[in-house]
């Protein structure tokens, strides 16, 4: 049974800072990429920001410069570092994995940014 343990989010100030986590454990095998998606009320699931197994990185635009994903192979964790936050992120962030055979979700972190 694979598992994805999210954990970082909370409420902060617009221009503050989060820093979200996720470990994916159980019988995963290997990890074709690792990576972030949101989703805010009446809107649909989006990417936030993902990482492949070599390190390369995509981001959507709206979090270009603020936002970093990193990752520990090894322990099979990503991280999200979310700087300059405003009113805008505020969403439930998921965890989302893929192993080459399926995909994989965490049961999401909410993050809210008051202004």
């Amino acid at each position: 049974q694979v598992q994805l343990a999210e954990s970082g989010g909370g409420l902060v100030q617009a221009g503050g800072s989060l820093r979200l986590s996720c470990a994916a454990s159980g019988s995963i095998g290997t990890i074709k990429h690792m990576g972030w998606y949101r989703q805010s009320p009446g809107k649909q699931r989006e990417l936030v920001a993902r990482i492949t197994s070599a390190g390369t990185t995509n981001y959507a635009d709206s979090v270009k410069g603020r936002f970093t994903i990193s990752r520990d192979n090894a322990k099979n964790t990503v991280l999200l570092q979310m700087n300059s936050l405003q009113p805008e992120d505020t969403a439930v962030y998921y965890c989302n994995t893929n192993n080459y055979i399926r995909e994989y979700w965490g049961l999401g972190t909410q993050v809210t940014v008051s202004s």
